[in-house]
């Protein structure tokens, strides 16, 4: 833990200038505040204080709720130089995932009663989506999003009390939230050659078509319910059969769709193929793989999309994952297998997913959004409760 502390305070440096302004300098306060989670097993200012020599309670507390340390440029600095670190080339990938955090108040931003996929029930609690990038077995959060439920945007004097820029009132769905964040990166200079997420971000069809509109590659899970074509289905408005009543004016598929899960079940041994995804510390990481070309139409575009269908099987049979890309045809099938694989690497790594609850327990993922120079502080409310 001591190493830890002094690592985390070392890194701290790199960032001290945007913890000053012309008038105030609370840089100092910032690095006993980082000293904090790697000191304490609750992440409580009341814990932190104890732990943290010459830390005050009330010092920290007003470090993360009232001082003008802009939380934008930070979280835009932790991505660049995670941009810088992690090692380039073909295997970065910018990997969406959600979590949340339960509370026990209403007045911390976004607060609600929503599902919780941290604990698979509904409760109360806030939701934020994060962007992580990833390179092999390193990854490192480098920007989130704070979810604002309906409630919180039917309630506009709810939101200003809490310090929600007006900009940010309103309905965003996570989904909206994750295609912010890959434009962000975007935008950053961040470097990476595919977007993963799980299925519920794969099975919305607007989010794959906006990333493919982009000319992001997206290797995307979905459900075992997902529809497929296995040939075009060629939309098109249907004859006229009679002569009376409306002309049919909605576009319809030639032939039927199916579910991934009976299309991998019909599929013949012969179809399957045994593929290494990568080196783990428990030996080599066999899956058997069905890869297909399917086509995904949402029933209003004019054409539908040819994209890959990856089906992953453990060797044994227990379990299968359905995934879709737009990758380029030609990709081969094993290149295919380590992408999809990268974000369970991800998302199993505890000491990552330790690394996003403490980002979440800062003043930089309490914003809603992207910069705005007219936005008020992160929610004075909200910060109050920020670590209870």
């Amino acid at each position: 833990p001591h190493g830890e502390m002094f690592g985390f305070a070392n890194y701290f440096g790199y960032f001290s200038d945007y913890f000053r302004t012309k008038t105030r300098n609370c840089a100092d306060q910032g690095a006993l505040y980082l000293k904090g989670p790697v000191q304490t097993e609750k992440k409580n200012m009341e814990r932190m204080a104890e732990a943290v020599p010459d830390a005050n309670e009330q010092v920290l507390q007003h470090f993360l709720s009232n001082s003008p340390w802009d939380a934008n440029a930070v979280m835009t600095q932790v991505a660049m130089r995670s941009n810088d670190a992690l090692q380039d080339g073909e295997d970065r990938c910018l990997l969406i995932d959600e979590t949340s955090f339960i509370k026990k108040g209403t007045k911390s931003v976004g607060v609600s009663r929503q599902w919780s996929g941290t604990i698979g029930k509904v409760d109360n609690c806030q939701g934020g989506v994060f962007a992580v990038l990833g390179h092999g077995t390193h990854a490192t959060p480098i920007d989130c999003r704070l979810y604002l439920p309906k409630k919180w945007i039917e309630d506009p004097d709810r939101c200003e009390k809490a310090g929600v820029p007006a900009h940010r009132i309103a309905l965003l769905r996570k989904q909206d939230l994750a295609l912010e964040l890959v434009q962000a990166a975007r935008q950053k200079g961040i470097s990476f050659s595919w977007v993963g997420c799980d299925g519920f971000y794969g099975e919305d069809p607007a989010l794959l078509r906006k990333l493919d509109e982009m000319g992001e590659v997206f290797v995307a899970d979905v459900h075992k319910d997902q529809m497929v074509w296995l040939e075009n289905p060629e939309p098109r408005i249907p004859p006229r059969k009679s002569p009376h009543g409306r002309a049919p004016e909605k576009l319809e598929a030639l032939i039927s769709p199916m579910r991934v899960d009976l299309l991998a079940d019909q599929e013949p041994s012969s179809s399957w193929q045994r593929v290494t995804v990568r080196e783990t510390t428990k030996g080599e990481l066999i899956v058997d793989i069905l890869h297909k070309r399917v086509w995904l139409w949402d029933g209003e575009e004019p054409s539908a999309h040819e994209w890959h269908l990856i089906v992953r099987r453990e060797t044994d049979g227990s379990k299968l994952k359905y995934t879709l890309s737009n990758a380029p045809a030609d990709t081969p099938v094993e290149r295919l297998t380590f992408a999809q694989a990268q974000r369970y690497a991800v998302t199993e790594d505890e000491i990552l997913r330790q690394m996003m609850i403490r980002h979440k327990k800062t003043k930089v993922c309490y914003r809603v959004g992207p910069e705005d120079p007219s936005r008020a502080p992160c929610g004075r409310a909200s910060r109050s409760t920020v670590t209870k």
